[in-house]
């Protein structure tokens, strides 16, 4: 057996700061499911997929852990609301009638439509809490 084939992506993280904002965002707007709710000494995690996937994106607490230091979760928080902490990159078969969905949700754009030179269509916005997310759609076979 090749042990290449037996790993597989599980799960991704993204930091955020109000989970009901990022559910908004995540399942009213892209369709998303909650996959699973926890807390956890005052802290909550949120796991949500595509429903055609089985990957899934963990909305967690900037800083996310009891042993970080106030100072530490204060850094980590002013980097989120700058937008620089994550990006998570989607695939879509139709980059513009997503653009529409999502920019009439309200969600803050970065970068419309656009034909990129190494074959993909693509667009960005910023979720929620600031981190960016694009749509990436592949050129046709």
């Amino acid at each position: 057996m090749d042990r290449a084939t037996d790993v597989r992506l599980a799960q991704c993280f993204v930091a955020v700061d109000d989970h009901d904002k990022a559910l908004a965002f995540y399942c009213d707007v892209l369709g998303f499911e909650v996959r699973n709710d926890v807390g956890y000494e005052g802290m909550r995690w949120v796991t949500v997929a595509s429903p055609e996937q089985d990957v899934e994106i963990v909305l967690e607490p900037p800083a996310a852990s009891p042993d970080v230091s106030p100072a530490d979760k204060q850094a980590m928080a002013e980097l989120l609301a700058k937008g620089l902490l994550r990006a998570v990159n989607f695939t879509t078969t139709d980059c513009d009638a997503l653009f529409e969905r999502v920019r009439a949700a309200g969600a803050d754009v970065i970068q419309e439509p656009v034909d990129q030179p190494y074959g993909m269509r693509d667009c960005a916005f910023r979720d929620p809490a600031g981190n960016m997310v694009r749509f990436l759609e592949r050129p046709a076979d």
